[in-house]
This record gives C-alpha cells, sequence and structure tokens, in this order.
C-alpha cells in the first residue's frame, strides 16, 4: 500500500509540470480547517494559506508582519493597542472585513459554551478573557471593541509589547460569522468555503489530500505566486521520505532517524534550532504518578544525550521545559543519574521496581516517536527494573485521549512556541489551562505567571524562572526530553520565499519557484 501510494504521488507530480505548484507532507490528517478548532502542526501549515491574522510572521524571522492589520499602536503603558485594519480586505465571497469580524470571532473562541483548545492563549492576555471562558461574566467583559469600521482595540492584562506576535497565532483567528451562520459546521466544506488569506479550500479528501488554490479576493493577490499547494495527509515519515525523493514532494519537515546521517550531507537538508521542546506529559491525577519523587525518578532514569545522539538523531538534550533564551535562564531540571533515581523510587515505596503498578506511555502514530518510547521503555527496566506499555493512537485519537478525556498515564507531546516569549511555554501549565493535558495545579505556580502578565523586562523574565522552578525543579510535572532541532528537507535552488527559522514556521504568501 505504501509502495502504491507514493507512486500515485510522483505520477501527478510528473503530469504536473506548472513550477509554480508546490506539495508538502503535511503530517497526520487535519482534526478540522476551523481555527478555532485546531491545536496541531499540521493544521497550523494550512491555517497559513488560508486565513490571515492582524498579523503574519516574517519568514526569516517570524516576528510580526502587517496582515489584516496595516499598522497598529500602543498606548504608553503597552496595555491597549489598536489595530487599523484595511478598507481593501474582503472575504473570499467578497464580504468587507471589518472590525466587528474579529469582536464576534475572538468571542466565539472564548465563549465557554464552545470549549476550544487555545481558547486560554486569548483570556489570559486580553483583559476580561478569563472572566467569561471561565462563565464568571458575560461576554460584554472581554475588553475588545470596534472602535469603528476599520478600527479594531485590544486592552491587554498588563504591558505585552510582544502581542502583535502573539495574533499572528490562529488563536486569534478572525473566521467568517456570516458562513458559520449560514451553513454551521459544514461551513469548512468546500462547497461552502469562505476565507480571507492567499488562498481558498478547492479541494479535501480526509486522509489523503487537501488543495488550495489562489484567492482572487485577497487583498495582496498579485503578490501571491503560487498556483496550487497541495496538503499530502500522511505521518509516516518513511513514506514522506520516499515522495520527496522520487519527486512527488517539495517540502518534509521530518525525516526518519535511521536516515539522518545519509541525508544530513545533502545540501537539501536543513538542521537548525528550533524554539520548542520534546517531552512527556505526566497525568499527575494517577497513582504513582502524583508522587514527584516517582516523578523525578522516571525523570533521571534515561539518558538523554544517548537519545538525542543515537535513537532520535536530533536536539539538544533538554532539562527544562522553556529553550534557553535572551534574558532567560532555564530551570535546572533533572538529568542522568539511576543511583538518586532508585532512591527516590524507594523512598516513594517502589524499592528495585517491587509493586510498581502497571502504567502505559501514550504516543501518536510516528516511527519516530516509537523509536523514543521503545528506547525509554528499555531504559527504565534496565534502570529501575520497571515494565511500562506503550500505546500507540492515530492523531485525532490521540488528540482526544491527551486533551479531553485525559484518559492516560505520560503522553509524548511537543511545544513549538506560539511566538518568540517564554511566557509561550509557561502560560500552558496554569490550573485549568486548555494545554495542561496532565492536569497539573499549583497555586504558587499560578499566582507567579499572573504576577509576570503586569510585569515587564527583566522583572518579569524573573518572575518566569521562578515559576519554572516550582513547575521542574519542585514539582516535577512534565517530563522534557530534547530540544528542538528542524529537519527541513526543501530544495532552496528551486524554491524562494523559504528560510529556516525559529519556530519552524513558513508562510505561503511569500514562497514561490525561482526563474
Amino acid at each position: 500500500m505504501k509502495r502504491i501510494f507514493v507512486i500515485l504521488f510522483a505520477l501527478i507530480a510528473l503530469v504536473s509540470l506548472n513550477s509554480q505548484e508546490f506539495t508538502i507532507v503535511n503530517g497526520a490528517e487535519p482534526a478540522s480547517l476551523d481555527p478555532h478548532y485546531v491545536e496541531g502542526v499540521p493544521e497550523h501549515r494550512i491555517y497559513m494559506a488560508l486565513f490571515e491574522g492582524l498579523t503574519v510572521p516574517d519568514p526569516k524571522t517570524n516576528r510580526a508582519l502587517p496582515g489584516m492589520a496595516e499598522k497598529w499602536t500602543f498606548n504608553k503603558t503597552m496595555d491597549v493597542v489598536t489595530f487599523s485594519l484595511r478598507k481593501n480586505a474582503v472575504w473570499s465571497d467578497g464580504t468587507p472585513i471589518t472590525a466587528d469580524d474579529f469582536v464576534k470571532s475572538w468571542l466565539r473562541k472564548l465563549d465557554p459554551k464552545n470549549a476550544f483548545q487555545y481558547a486560554d492563549l486569548v483570556a489570559n492576555i486580553v483583559k476580561g478573557g478569563n472572566e467569561y471562558m471561565s462563565g464568571k461574566a458575560g461576554p460584554e467583559a472581554v475588553k475588545i471593541r470596534a472602535v469603528d469600521k476599520y478600527t479594531f482595540e485590544v486592552t491587554l492584562v498588563g504591558p505585552t509589547p510582544h502581542f502583535p506576535d502573539m495574533v499572528t497565532h490562529y488563536a486569534f483567528a478572525v473566521v467568517p460569522m456570516h458562513a458559520i451562520a449560514k451553513y454551521g459546521q459544514d461551513w469548512v466544506k468546500p462547497a461552502n468555503w469562505v476565507s480571507n488569506g492567499p488562498f481558498v479550500l478547492s479541494e479535501w479528501k480526509p486522509q489523503e489530500k487537501i488543495v488550495v488554490v489562489p484567492n482572487k479576493k485577497y487583498y495582496d493577490a498579485k503578490n501571491v505566486n503560487l498556483k496550487k499547494i497541495t496538503f499530502i495527509a500522511n505521518d509516516d515519515v518513511k513514506v514522506g521520505l520516499d515522495l520527496y525523493k522520487t519527486g512527488a514532494a517539495d517540502w518534509i519537515d521530518t525525516v526518519p532517524a535511521e536516515a539522518k546521517d545519509e541525508l544530513k550531507l545533502r545540501k537539501d537538508f536543513f538542521e537548525a534550532p528550533e524554539y520548542g521542546t520534546y517531552y512527556y506529559i505526566i497525568n499527575v491525577t494517577r497513582k504513582p504518578l502524583d508522587d514527584a519523587r516517582v516523578r523525578k525518578a522516571l525523570g533521571m532514569a534515561f539518558d538523554r544525550a544517548l537519545l538525542t545522539s543515537q535513537v532520535a538523531k536530533t536536539g539538544v538534550p533538554a532539562a527544562s521545559f522553556v529553550p534557553p533564551s535572551s534574558g532567560y535562564t532555564p530551570a535546572k531540571g533533572v538529568t542522568l543519574n539511576v543511583e538518586e533515581a532508585k532512591k527516590l523510587l524507594a523512598a516513594a515505596g517502589y524499592p528495585g521496581g517491587k509493586g510498581f503498578p502497571a502504567f502505559s506511555i501514550l504516543y501518536n502514530t510516528s516511527s519516530n516517536h516509537k523509536r523514543i518510547a521503545e528506547f525509554i521503555q528499555a531504559q527504565w527496566k534496565t534502570n529501575l527494573g520497571i515494565d511500562v506499555t506503550l500505546v500507540n493512537q492515530e492523531w485525532s485519537t490521540y488528540l482526544d485521549t491527551r486533551s479531553s478525556s485525559h484518559n492516560f498515564d505520560i503522553a509524548r507531546a511537543g511545544w513549538i512556541a506560539d511566538y518568540l516569549d517564554p511566557s509561550t511555554f509557561s502560560d500552558m501549565w496554569v490550573t485549568g489551562g486548555t494545554q495542561n493535558d496532565g492536569l497539573y495545579s499549583n497555586k504558587k505556580y499560578d499566582d507567579a505567571i499572573a504576577l509576570a502578565r503586569l510585569q515587564t523586562g527583566a522583572t518579569r523574565l524573573k518572575t518566569l524562572m521562578e515559576a519554572e522552578k516550582i513547575l521542574i525543579d519542585q514539582d516535577y510535572a512534565i517530563m522534557p526530553l530534547y530540544f528542538y532541532t528542524t529537519q527541513n528537507m526543501i530544495n532552496t535552488a528551486k524554491w524562494d520565499g523559504w528560510y529556516p527559522n525559529p519556530l519552524n514556521v513558513h508562510p505561503w504568501k511569500f514562497i514561490k519557484a525561482k526563474k
């Protein structure tokens, strides 16, 4: 079946000789095309083709560039930002895009009845957002307003100079409320599709591909060069590499670990630091994982250097969750220390691993994730004398198990920063957060994060660092494995507008074939 899949797309590639047609192996089938429902990298890439927020990420730096907002201004205290919208921006059906669209869209995202993932990214930064999302107040509490048809004002919980970078994220998406009102959940079908990005949805064959074509109504349509983008739904990294090698795909962002040594010698292989962390979520409500001693013992009982160099063949060993950055010193965390791990496990009541209950590691389908889980399984058996089973689920089921039902012991996860600031990591673990899948809760941590939102500069960073010490050094609520490095394959001698960058985010409007 895999061979047939590769041959099929190779034939498609040979038939399609248009140099401005681009194909990406995009990982798993997207959970949704509605920006307010999504939470993963595959969905994010599709979002950037179909939608545009107030700002868009710079293709080289990932910092904010004008999007639907042609400019923005802050007040003196940096807690109120006013966006001036483009007067020539319309939806793909010709309906004007106004400030009221942003008001209604953000309120939809925050509506407690919807319980959208990532709603807390908006709620935690927009004044009144948490009150509405938690049901303590109505939508009128949210401090966003349409000053006039093309002026959108946002009042923030505290000074947030990086807010324009934040709103490149799909959590802050504007969605076609008029189409949603007309079609309900079916608005995402190609026949009913309405969006505001550089492309529109042309075809969606579930578990196979999504095709987008230029949006003729896009305000900057003259500068969009690609004529078609095909997003192949495939999470088998070996098949992805075969598709790339045969010319059936122009970009893959993951390679089989066992092929890494060969591929890194090629000019079309790009490995670079990425502002993100590969980690294991620990369900801290489940015994014996509710004991910090057990969690730390598990974190000390495998070799991260061996994991990154020989198993994953990527990344930098990580003891903290937040990667190092300018002005930010991460928590110390734990590293390989088998003897100390044994002592902690014995103190928790499991000497030599005796009597340790059955538990499992959940991961989404990928040969790379499987290799990592198998390595840790073997290390825990050898070093601690405990057994762990492995559970593999396809993407959407895995997300439901991890994020909705929380029916897991330990789950594989990865976090690529939503924007270039440490708070994109620390905000995740507040009590009740939509990304807090391990159900961690510590009032001191919550208070520190709340305080940091009112601070600026070095004082703010110091508070965030203290918060991470609670999360990692004290409670060890999550288990960092390594900091990401990107593993992209793309021929930059053929394609322009694609650059290695800190978030591995590449807006489609800038990509084009070189002449």
